[in-house]
């Protein structure tokens, strides 16, 4: 009996110094990862306490319990209010264009580079289209402005050579849409490259020698072999960028914006700082709830595409 005690504690023992053991020994790097968990849990955890102003009238000199409970009346507000439809409109427009046209682009550029012999081209290519997303919003924006100046823009130039007149791109509401998508597929290619580079990277040679052993051409193995070896990474950033479906930002686009194209540039994380900060009222409870909203819908998107890719038998996050 005895005997049968010792056989039985002694795992568990072994297991629990086994453990503390690694972690003394690799400090280091739980040090390393400590500093994003504190990272996480001040700026997204702790902030979620504030999130309760979001069904209060708030005021600053009661704080956040001495505030008045009004439950769910910003939220009728916001949805009744004039502006929500064309938020509503402007918000997922700019979305969805930019996941269709953003998309497909890092993942044709990561196939072009995977088949190109040349060292030197390759590298600079990679560094081409990298570079341009480390440049600053404010930076970007001026570029774009300068490039479409109506006066002394290139873009204009081309087309005044071509017989055409001027464009003032920035006064047209109908053309900022798409002036920001492109500007940002420009930006973010090379670098969202790096991904798919990397899962290129992982496919076994020998599905490759194979194909060539049957005769497939590069475009097939491009179809057959390295497309199918880079879905699963594909599909984990479809469900991720659809987490994000409302998550437009503001910086770029309150840069871009001016009187003549507010009718699609104003979407609802703008809306949200001009209520919250540029505004004389500055009513935060009302501006609180409109990020909760999106933030819901963002999760409910999130788990309905997740759930959506389970079932199909594709990856998933969960």
């Amino acid at each position: 009996m005895q005997n049968e005690q010792t056989i039985h504690r002694s795992p568990a023992g072994g297991n629990g110094q086994s453990a503390w053991s690694k972690i003394r020994k690799g400090w280091q790097l739980y040090l390393m990862l400590a500093l994003p968990v504190l990272f996480i849990i001040v700026f997204s955890y702790i902030p979620m306490y504030g999130a309760q102003i979001a069904f209060k009238n708030y005021v600053v000199t009661k704080g956040i319990w001495g505030s008045e409970w009004v439950g769910l009346k910003h939220l009728d507000r916001f949805i009744h209010s004039y502006d929500f439809w064309r938020l509503l409109r402007n918000t997922l427009t700019i979305s969805f264009y930019s996941l269709i046209a953003g998309f497909p682009f890092p993942i044709i550029l990561a196939l072009s580079l995977n088949y190109v012999r040349s060292v030197f081209f390759k590298k600079s290519v990679q560094m081409i289209t990298y570079a341009p997303y480390f440049i600053s919003v404010v930076v970007m924006v001026g570029i774009i402005f300068e490039l479409l100046d109506p006066r002394k823009g290139m873009v204009n130039h081309v087309i005044q050579g071509l017989g055409f007149e001027p464009v003032q791109f920035m006064a047209k509401a109908e053309w900022f849409q798409s002036i920001y998508v492109w500007s940002g597929v420009w930006q973010m290619v090379g670098f969202s490259c790096i991904i798919y580079l990397a899962a290129l990277a992982g496919i076994d040679p020998a599905l490759h020698e194979s194909a060539v052993i049957d005769g497939a051409s590069k475009v097939r193995r491009m179809w057959h072999v390295d497309l199918p070896g880079i879905l699963p990474i594909a599909i984990i950033l479809l469900i991720i960028n659809m987490g994000h479906m409302l998550d437009v930002g503001y910086e770029k686009i309150l840069l871009m914006q001016n009187s003549l194209n507010m009718r699609t540039s104003e979407v609802i994380d703008t809306y949200v700082y001009k209520v919250a900060l540029n505004s004389p009222g500055m009513n935060y409870s009302y501006s609180t709830l409109i990020g909760l909203f999106k933030s819901v819908i963002n999760l409910s998107l999130l788990i309905a595409v997740n759930q959506i890719a389970r079932k199909t038998r594709q990856t998933s996050l969960w």
